[in-house]
This record gives structure tokens, sequence and C-alpha cells, in this order.
């Protein structure tokens, strides 16, 4: 098959430059997904949530940042750690807090779960529990932006282990041969579930799996969400214009285990408290106040507003009904 160019058609394809009101709708965003996930972890306990959940606290700036630069057309797949993405995307906290619950106001009308959390309407293309599993998918997302002609992209977010898999190298390899507009983001936070990446990987910056496929490729301060913006709207940019896919490795860290069963007792206590000396919210919060676009105050307030915003919306979702199994119709949900 013949490598395809896409055909830029909209002279607005270009991504702005962050105004000082997209800084602050960024940290409200880092916000947001913070205490949405801090407000998981305590209806977890509760017992509101069944089976497991993967939290993404410390690596919101990936979300919030990548998230800023797409358009409502592009298609997104990312992992079972993916409720940040989902929120970046404009998800309803109060749908995605029922799907959790498996009630029936749920996104995926309370049968997809923490693992299974989208929206196809928001060009939620699939939370995908296997390893690397949504990357073959996202490449034929971005066969299907290429066709379309309209400049739209395809987005895969994976971490770190995901590079060591068989699909992670045919996608890259078949989407770099089409040209295809294909934004391949690895959240690398050094550990696939319980193992550190240098017990299953001979290097850590995995940029250098991107060579050996010619692919234009970049490594960001995942911690830094200005930082991980930029490096997404030119990746954005380039796709749209039909320069083909881009590797994006966001070096990041998650503050707490694989899962909620996971205490994370195997990662060396020096390296956590360096890591969590990095909070991304934390560097935003001052960065921002340097610049004067805010106070301590300002920010205490808008945390306390976030973590009230989605205690309702959890307690909202705790009330709705549970799914009645002899009438739910399986043709008519919306999740991938």
């Amino acid at each position: 098959m013949k490598a395809r160019t896409a055909k830029p058609t909209k002279a607005d394809a270009k991504v702005k430059p962050l105004t000082d009101k997209d800084r602050l709708e960024l940290f409200r965003m880092m916000v947001r997904i913070r205490e949405f996930e801090e407000e998981v972890q305590r209806s977890y306990l509760e017992g509101l949530v069944h089976g497991t959940t993967h939290l993404c606290q410390g690596q919101e700036a990936v979300a919030a940042g990548t998230g800023f630069v797409f358009r409502p057309d592009d298609y997104i797949g990312y992992t079972y750690r993916g409720h940040g993405h989902c929120l970046a995307r404009g998800m309803d906290e109060e749908g995605a807090f029922a799907e959790l619950f498996g009630r029936t106001t749920g996104v995926c009308g309370g049968v997809g779960g923490s693992m299974h959390l989208t929206d196809i309407d928001k060009g939620l293309i699939g939370a995908f529990g296997i390893v690397g599993g949504g990357l073959p998918v996202s490449v034929g997302a971005g066969v299907t932006a290429q066709l379309n002609g309209r400049g739209q992209l395809s987005a895969t977010f994976f971490g770190d282990g995901a590079t060591n898999i068989g699909a992670f190298h045919e996608s890259m390899n078949i989407a770099q041969v089409w040209k295809l507009p294909v934004l391949f983001i690895c959240e690398n936070n050094l550990y696939g579930e319980f193992t550190r990446i240098n017990h299953s990987t001979p290097f850590e910056d995995l940029i250098k799996r991107a060579r050996g496929y010619d692919m234009n490729a970049v490594q960001v301060d995942g911690n830094d969400v200005e930082k991980v913006y930029e490096a997404t709207a030119e990746a954005a940019n380039r796709a749209r214009a039909g320069g083909g896919p881009t590797f994006i490795e966001c070096m990041t860290y998650r503050h707490r285990g694989h899962s909620r069963t996971d205490p994370a007792k195997y990662r060396d206590p020096k390296e956590v408290e360096t890591w969590l000396a990095r909070d991304p919210l934390k560097l935003y919060e001052m960065a921002l106040i340097k610049r004067k676009l805010l106070t301590k105050e300002k920010a205490d307030a808008l945390i306390l507003e976030e973590r009230a915003r989605q205690r309702a919306a959890s307690e909202r979702a705790a009330a709705a009904p549970w799914p009645d199994a002899a009438t739910i119709d399986f043709q008519t949900l919306t999740f991938a």
C-alpha cells in the first residue's frame, strides 16, 4: 500500500499560542483532574467503585496540556489510567462518576466502568485495558483522519511498558510508512505496573525507539504543562499539514501505586520524594503566581471550589439507579 498524504484544508489548522486566560484554564483543568481522582479514591474506599481503579495523580500536566491542543473532531485513545484524558476532553464529571459506580446515568450506561470510561461522541475512541492495545486502533483512526482530508488527527496515549510489545512497533512502523496524522504520546512514569523501566528496557529515554522508524520525535518534561502543550501543538500542526506522525515522550511520575490495591513499596523513597517535589500542580501554581496571573489565595479557593464540585458530582452519581440486566440494550451503548 502506498503512502498517502493528507490534504491541509483549513488555514486555521495552526494551534494558537497560549494566552493568560488559557494558562488559568490549564491550571483549573489540572486541579479538576487531581480532585476528581482524589474523589475516586475516597469513593473506592467507601465501596462505591467495584473492581479496581488506576489513578493519574502526578500526570495531570500531560492530559491537560495535550487536551488543550485537540480539535473536537480528533480521535483520542488512551489507557485504563485515562480519567484525566476524559475530563480534559470535556466529559461530564457526574456521568464519569456514575460510570465508575456502575449506575445507569454513567457515560456508558454503567456497564463500562473505570477501565473502559469513554464517549465516542467526544472522539474518545477507547480506554484500553490491555497494555498497548489501543495503539493499532488509533493508527486505524489515523487512516480515517487521513482519508477524510479535513485536517483531523489521531492521538494515542500509552505508558513506557507498552513500548516493548509488538503492537507498538507495528503501529509506529506503518504510521511512518503511510505518513499518518497520528501522535504517539508516551507517558513515561518509569514503571510498567510494578516493574521499574531499567528492569525491562535497555534505556530510560524512550525517544530512542522513534529513531528506528525515522519518526519525528521529542522528549518533554511531562510535569510542565506548557512544555507539553507546546510540543503537542507543534506535532499537531505538522500532522494536520500532512507531515506525518510524531512520537512525544512525556517524562512524568504517578504519585500512587499502579492500582488501588498497590501500596507501591517497590519504589525507592528518595525517588518518590524527588518526584513529589516536582508536583505538576505546585509547579504551575508557582509559575502563575510568579507571572502575577494568580495569587496563593485564589489558587487555594480554586482548589476548594473544584473539590466541592467533584464531591457534589459523585454524590449525585451515587444516588442514581443501578442498571437492570434484563433491560440493558447493548446495541445503543456508546462505549467503544
